[in-house]
């Protein structure tokens, strides 16, 4: 049972990276992974609850990224270390913040969806602003403003940086998410 809900994780991830999540289907899901839709409905509610596990994971599995990153970064360069990672990462990993950026916007749309979605949401933001809040203490600096906003502006400058890569790959380079992040935190 374990294994065919890995399975189909597996095969949803690359189903929705290959055709967005307008574009993805039960059917090519369940085919990717060898099964019948039917499999899919044993495990799986539908197409929001296929995403919004492969969410879960990448949430947890982000959070424990960022905390290596900050915790192996020298004192006076772990926020930076983070907002270069942050930005090498919606680089190499442009599909899933498009997918999720698409997400978003069909879960706005749908109450029930946008409030499971939210609750992801703040998931990611309370790991994100405890990781921002060492790095910061690790720098010796302090936020100038709460530090869960710091980690809500970090999200959406990653997901507008994302758009307009698309638009102009060149566009926002990490440097100017570094001087913007300098500007927002303070010496301690």
């Amino acid at each position: 049972m374990e294994r065919n809900r890995a399975l189909l994780l597996d095969a949803a991830r690359t189903v929705f990276l290959e055709r967005g999540y307008a574009g993805a289907t039960l059917d090519a899901i369940a085919e990717e992974a060898g099964f019948s839709k039917g499999v899919v409905y044993s495990q799986f509610a539908g197409k929001p609850d296929l995403l919004l596990a492969l969410l879960e994971h990448r949430i947890a599995d982000r959070a424990e990224g960022n905390a290596r990153v900050v915790e192996s970064a020298d004192a006076g360069e772990a926020l930076r270390t983070l907002m270069r990672g942050f930005a090498r990462d919606s680089l190499v990993e442009a599909g899933w913040a498009r997918l999720l950026i698409e997400f978003r916007v069909v879960a706005a749309r749908d109450a029930r969806l946008n409030a499971r979605y939210a609750r992801l949401h703040d998931l990611t933001l309370d790991r994100l602003a405890a990781t921002l809040g060492e790095a910061l203490s690790r720098d010796g600096r302090a936020a100038v403003l709460p530090v869960r906003a710091l980690a809500q502006l970090v999200l959406a400058m990653g997901s507008g940086a994302v758009l307009e890569q698309a638009a102009d790959p060149a566009a926002l380079p990490v440097d100017v998410l570094e001087r913007l992040v300098d500007r927002l935190t303070d010496p301690a």
